[in-house]
């Protein structure tokens, strides 16, 4: 159903913010909302609005498109394995550079300038994640091992700095690097690091800002509801692959692991994720765990 008049629209956001109140929301940021200076703008007054209803939002966010535009003005060239960025020394410098530097003072910079409090966390900042080398095995063949340098496999979370940022009004904005025994650093998949802290916040929802309607089948249409079994079987005939494997895979995690709902949104509609937290309206794709 179109709502064109406010009061309706107010109206039917009433329930859903009574509902969400107090209420974790981790959302995961990237794609053209990222990019697109009007989306950016939208992005921000979403969460900064859930913010002044009383809900948190956390914001983890990636940085592909940037890390990429800096790695070639260096002339290196980005190489994937299974949807995961091969990771050396020197990329590693470049990743932590964009993501903890750059992209995420943005990203608190937008919050702030539409009138919120954001603060920006690595995985270093109250040791929020630690992590160890990822060991990616080949699908086929589980003797074949990838060395994709330092790209980290989280070992734990630990969530004290940002319920303590939480408690005091503060948005946190997450930067999906962790780091190891030796104190080196690790490049993590964000969508990881949301569906990670998603769970280890018991958040009531994780949104996943893509820049498709959702997850489509073979034929270009929306899958509304996705299940394990129907992700298994659209992995197995190739319909999810690339970057969409980590993607699935860590919402499926959450959903299992007592996130109550995992919504994988089109980040170029303005406002998607007021559309998704305050309507009625069925919007991407909803992971459920059964």
């Amino acid at each position: 159903m179109a709502l064109h008049n406010p009061a309706e629209i107010l109206a039917q956001a009433l329930p859903y913010i009574r509902k969400y109140h107090g209420r974790t929301l981790v959302i995961k940021y990237g794609g053209n909302a990222m990019t697109d200076p009007a989306l950016q703008q939208a992005f921000a007054e979403d969460v900064v609005l859930l913010k002044l209803v009383g809900m948190n939002p956390v914001v983890v966010h990636g940085g592909g498109p940037q890390i990429e535009g800096l790695l070639q003005r260096l002339g290196k060239k980005g190489e994937f394995v299974q949807g995961m960025r091969v990771t050396d020394a020197e990329t590693m410098e470049v990743v932590e550079w964009v993501l903890g530097g750059e992209v995420q003072q943005d990203i608190v910079g937008l919050i702030n300038r539409a009138g919120g409090k954001a603060v920006g966390l690595t995985g270093r900042d109250g040791g929020l994640i630690r992590a160890q080398k990822l060991r990616l095995v080949d699908p086929s063949d589980p003797q074949k091992e990838y060395d994709v340098g330092q790209v980290g496999d989280i070992t734990q979370i630990d969530p004290s700095v940002v319920k303590a940022l939480q408690e005091d009004a503060f948005i946190p904005v997450v930067s999906p690097i962790g780091f190891g025994e030796q104190n080196e650093s690790y490049n993590i998949n964000a969508d990881v690091v949301a569906a990670k802290l998603a769970t280890v916040l018991q958040a009531e929802k994780l949104l996943m800002l893509t820049n498709i309607p959702g997850v489509l089948d073979k034929a270009g249409e929306l899958l509304t509801e996705l299940t394990p079994r129907r992700i298994d079987e659209l992995v197995a005939d190739g319909t999810i692959s690339g970057g969409m494997l980590p993607k699935i895979a860590g919402a499926l995690d959450a959903a299992n692991s007592g996130v109550k709902a995992v919504h994988i949104i089109d980040g170029r509609v303005p406002h998607a994720i007021l559309l998704e937290v305050l309507t009625n309206q069925a919007f991407g794709t909803m992971i459920r765990s059964h």
